[in-house]
């Protein structure tokens, strides 16, 4: 598995992987991952879950925060195996089907216009991005996770360009960098 290497944390929270369920991966997680933790305890949870997914923090407890841990590994092992063609593995498939099979957040439209979650919860908002998951690993864009080809980022990604050839997670960043550190190397 490859891992992220030196992005700092700031720049990590503000890339958006083009999926709700691959920005959790972002957060941290095992082993070489663990340094980047942001999610360290519920009120943590609770105030990423809010952020991601455009709600007002969430009330969360110690049994959600590890329901998320348990969630967050499963998808990043499935995420970076998909992005090197691996196959899912069983475990993995019961994490994230299991959190799935919590009630979702059900949104609400206002007369305004606007979306909310009456009565969302921590549990409903993990079992909304494992849904997103299931949809993602599914369907033909899980071929189409890729992790950046930066030597210095390892953020994944999906790749939607057309030709589905992109190797960057964002061309600001990465690719602009990469293409600089090329042309003065010649």
């Amino acid at each position: 598995m490859q891992g992220r290497k030196s992005l700092p944390p700031a720049v990590r929270r503000r890339f958006q992987t083009g999926r709700v369920s691959l920005d959790l991966v972002h957060t941290g997680g095992e082993g070489e991952l663990a340094v980047w933790e942001i999610v360290h305890t519920a009120a943590d949870l609770g105030h990423w879950l809010g952020v991601i997914l455009e709600l007002p923090d969430l009330a969360a407890d110690d049994a959600d925060l590890t329901a998320f841990h348990r969630l967050r590994n499963a998808l990043s092992r499935a995420a970076f195996g998909a992005a090197a063609g691996d196959p899912l593995a069983p475990s993995d498939i019961d994490a994230i089907n299991a959190a799935a099979a919590e009630p979702p957040l059900v949104p609400h439209l206002n007369p305004d216009g606007t979306r909310d979650y009456p009565a969302a919860t921590a549990r409903g908002a993990m079992s909304t991005l494992a849904r997103d998951a299931i949809d993602l690993f599914a369907s033909p864009l899980a071929a189409r996770i890729r992790v950046c080809a930066s030597q210095t980022c390892g953020l994944l990604f999906v790749d939607a360009s057309r030709p589905g050839r992109r190797r960057w997670c964002s061309m600001d960043r990465c690719g602009n960098i990469a293409k600089v550190r090329k042309y003065r190397e010649t």
